[in-house]
Order: C-alpha cells, then sequence, then structure tokens
C-alpha cells in the first residue's frame, strides 16, 4: 500500500500531463467498482476526549493509513478525533445537519449560523436535529477560543446532545504541499480547497451513523423558519423514487441533502480525490456516478448566504440566492401517487414531473376536448387546498385555455390501470390557473384521485408547471 501511496505521490508531480481524461477513468472504475461491494457501515475506531494525548504514526505511515483500503468505500475512516463541546447520544435522529469552519480574515459568522439554525426550528423539530461543527483550523488556540465561544451561547443545547463540535487532528491530512494545479489555479488556491475536501471527507465519516439523513450547510448561512418540516415534506413526497442528492439552494455546499448510509463513500471520494477539484465539482461527478443524473434542486430555497468575506483570503463574497424565502415557507404534501394522461408528451417532459416541487414541468401536443390529466394516489387522503398552474414565463401561451379541476372516489382497474369512477368537479381554469381552497370542507370522502379535464380543444401546446396539493395534518395525539 506504501507503494501504491508513493507513485499517486510521483504521479502528482506530472503536471504537465493532461489529468481531467484520467480522473474520470479512474472515478469512474473506483465507484462501478464499488457497486459490487456489501454496503455495510462499520465506525471505527474510538473517539477521545479533547485533552488526551496519544502516540501518533510517522508522517508516511498515516497517510497510508487514512487512505487504507481504498476499494472499500462502504467502511468508515478510522479517524481519532477530538471531542471539543458534547458527545453523541445513542439515539438516532432524523436529520444530521454538518457545517466545517475555518478562521478567517476577515469577519466570523459560525455563531450566527448556528443561532439561526436552533432559532428557526420549534421544540419539536429540535429534537429530531444534531447539529455537528467541525473546527478544521489547525491554530488550536482560536479553536480554544471559539469553542468557549460557542458553549457559552448554546450550552443547553449541548447538555441536550443537540450540538457537538469536534475536529479530526492535523496528523491524519494527507500532504497538502506540491499538490497538482489543475486550472491554472494559484498554489494557495489549490492548497485552500484541497484541505476543504479533506475538512469535508472528515466531518462526513463522523456524522455516517448519528440520524437518517445528513445536511450540509456552510458556517455562513440563515435558515428559513421551520426549514426541517419542509425538508420532511419534500423527502416523503420522493417516496418510492431514487435520488443521491437533494438541493435546497443553489449556492457551493449550501443545502444539499445525503441519506446518511451514502456518507461513507462520499467521504472516501473526496479524500480520492482531494486535490483535483472543488468540493462543489466532486460532488457532481459523485452524484453521476451514483446514478443520479440531472439536479434535483427545489424551490423556494431553504437556506441563504449571509457572510460578506470569504474564508479564502477574506475576499468579498456577496453571493445570494433570490430563491430564498425566510418567511411563508409553503411546501405541498404531494402524497405519493401514479400519473396518467393521455395527452401526446413532448420528448421527456412526463407527467411526473408536472408533480414535482422539482423546477420542472409537464409538456404535451394540443389537447383536445375530452383529454384528461389525472393523479392517483396509492392512499386515500384529506386534502385542504390544490393549486395548478400552467404555461411558463417563455411560453405564457402553452397554458391550459378551457379546463376543469375535479376529485374523485371509488377505484376501479381498467386496461390502462386504476381510475376513480366517480368524480366531482371543484371549479374551472381562469387564466391557467386555478386554486381551490377548503376542499376538505366541500368534499366529503377521502379523495382517491385529482383530475384535470381538457372542456375545449386548442391549438396551442400545453405546460403544466405545477401541481401542488395541501393534505389535512391528523390531529395530535
Amino acid at each position: 500500500m506504501r507503494l501504491v501511496w508513493k507513485s499517486l505521490d510521483k504521479m502528482r508531480c506530472l503536471r504537465k500531463r493532461s489529468t481531467i481524461p484520467f480522473l474520470g477513468f479512474l472515478i469512474t472504475f473506483l465507484l462501478f467498482l464499488n457497486l459490487y461491494i456489501e454496503d455495510g457501515y462499520v465506525l471505527e475506531g474510538d473517539k477521545r476526549q479533547l485533552r488526551e494525548t496519544s502516540v501518533h504514526p510517522s508522517s508516511s505511515e498515516r497517510y497510508v493509513h487514512t487512505f487504507r483500503d481504498l476499494s472499500n468505500f462502504s467502511g468508515s475512516i478510522n479517524v481519532t478525533y477530538r471531542y471539543l463541546a458534547g458527545t453523541p447520544l445513542n439515539r438516532k435522529k432524523y436529520l444530521t445537519i454538518g457545517l466545517s469552519s475555518v478562521k478567517r480574515k476577515r469577519g466570523n459568522y459560525l455563531l450566527e449560523t448556528i443561532k439561526s439554525i436552533f432559532d428557526q426550528s420549534s421544540y419539536e423539530e429540535l429534537k429530531e436535529i444534531v447539529v455537528v461543527v467541525h473546527l478544521a483550523d489547525f491554530d488550536l488556540v482560536w479553536c480554544e477560543n471559539l469553542v468557549q465561544e460557542i458553549t457559552r451561547k448554546f450550552a443547553h443545547h449541548i447538555i441536550a446532545g443537540r450540538l457537538l463540535v469536534i475536529q479530526a487532528p492535523e496528523e491524519y491530512y494527507p500532504s497538502l504541499d506540491g499538490l497538482k494545479r489543475n486550472y491554472n489555479d494559484p498554489e494557495d488556491r489549490v492548497r485552500f480547497r484541497s484541505k476543504q475536501n479533506v475538512d469535508y471527507a472528515f466531518l462526513l465519516n463522523f456524522c455516517t451513523n448519528l440520524s437518517h439523513f445528513y445536511m450540509m450547510l456552510e458556517d455562513d448561512v440563515r435558515c428559513s423558519r421551520n426549514f426541517l418540516t419542509a425538508l420532511k415534506k419534500v423527502i416523503t413526497s420522493r417516496e418510492g423514487s431514487y435520488w443521491v442528492m437533494l438541493e435546497f439552494s443553489k449556492l457551493g455546499y449550501i443545502g444539499k441533502l445525503y441519506h446518511s448510509r451514502d456518507l461513507p463513500r462520499l467521504a472516501h471520494f473526496l479524500l480520492m480525490f482531494y486535490q483535483e477539484m472543488p468540493c462543489d465539482w466532486l460532488l457532481i461527478h459523485f452524484r453521476g456516478l451514483l446514478a443520479q443524473k440531472d439536479v434535483i434542486r427545489f424551490k423556494p430555497s431553504l437556506f441563504q448566504h449571509m457572510g460578506y468575506y470569504s474564508s479564502y483570503k477574506g475576499a468579498e463574497n456577496k453571493l445570494k440566492d433570490d430563491d430564498f424565502e425566510e418567511d411563508s415557507i409553503d411546501i405541498p404534501d404531494n402524497p405519493p401517487a401514479s400519473l396518467f394522461t393521455n395527452i401526446n408528451v413532448f420528448e421527456n417532459y412526463d407527467a411526473t414531473k408536472a408533480y414535482s416541487t422539482v423546477d420542472e414541468y409537464f409538456w404535451g401536443k394540443p389537447p383536445s376536448t375530452g383529454d384528461f390529466f389525472v393523479i392517483v394516489f396509492n392512499k386515500s387522503t384529506k386534502i385542504s387546498k390544490i393549486k395548478i398552474a400552467t404555461g411558463s414565463d417563455d411560453r405564457q401561451n402553452d397554458i391550459l385555455h378551457h379546463g376543469a379541476l375535479e376529485v374523485g372516489e371509488k377505484l376501479v382497474g381498467t386496461k390502462k390501470g386504476k381510475q376513480c369512477s366517480s368524480y366531482i368537479t371543484l371549479g374551472e381554469f381562469k387564466n391557467g390557473n386555478i386554486e381551490v381552497q377548503d376542499v376538505d370542507h366541500k368534499i366529503a370522502f377521502d379523495i382517491e384521485c385529482v383530475r384535470i379535464v381538457v372542456t375545449a380543444s386548442q391549438k396551442e401546446w400545453l405546460i403544466i408547471r405545477s401541481i401542488s396539493l395541501w393534505t389535512t395534518q391528523p390531529p395530535s395525539q
């Protein structure tokens, strides 16, 4: 294994060669090799207290130790973490929120970010989250001072097991000298982004067994109110569909959601290619190699970048997510369902895309009188509100010019699948849109189908931009 590491070091020096084709081949080979490895998630190594002292291996040995068993992407990396504040609870939470932070030359937003996470969560939501902060700076005095401040401000969250502060010791890091300068980045920039990849890898590795889902944030963001409730709605709406990464912000490494079971693979992946490119570029490769071809991003964004100065050299960074909404987050429930239409679909703009909260839509050729678009729920449900929008900003005439909205019951089997045998009309489309409130007060039965019916033929094509359904929440027991 030492020979492998030495050979990788030599390859690092061949800067005149083209690295991108080789990298693509290597990534593909390793990820597809891993598809044949049985998944098992074993957290290795004891995690010690902050003041613990230990004897660490020599420089050459520890790099091999960190990258040991490169083909086993399912196992955790053996790192002895320092606990700076808090200890994990035995019970798995619903969501872990991970933050990695280093000393900035200008500004520090970590405390504001932690405060926003807790302040924007209800008491019930706080029971389901744990926040893990990785202080990834090698300045131990800075770390100690910051830990004291975190402990003073958030003591009750630390005691409750909702906040952990950790550090991966410097001796576990691979070499940050003589790195490949891909994309002609300056040497200090390459060092910064390469270390950041390792920072994230060690954070992901630590968080593997803490919860069912994992959300990555940067250390300079603010959150929308009740963001966890919105996340849970989205996750529920995608039950039965495959995904690797869901995105709740369009900026950087903010608001990226994973299954915790994928964290070991992602941690190994970032370590394997830590010097090749920035982490957000590596994430695109990771997502694609695990067979999620397209970005799955939700609107409105739940997280906003609030920092003015970057952690790299204190440079100005005033990027903002214009899809962010701090209040009035009203993500629809869209319960699991099957969708059918007899309208001719254009290319891959299929029916399911109108029912998703992702920025996609259904697009069909000109519909005729009697054509339909129907949603059949997996389970009958009570619906409080229905909102449907057709057309788009760049194709404003591709709306449903004449149509009705119906809800149905009494499912029956047909040659084309299940359909409701009885429908009631809720209203007519106006200017391509319809919104019906208090549906549960107007309809006595539990709804099994929602149907859009074309009431007059049109020459224009039809875009159904979004179908949003809100269910009636059962009373708390």
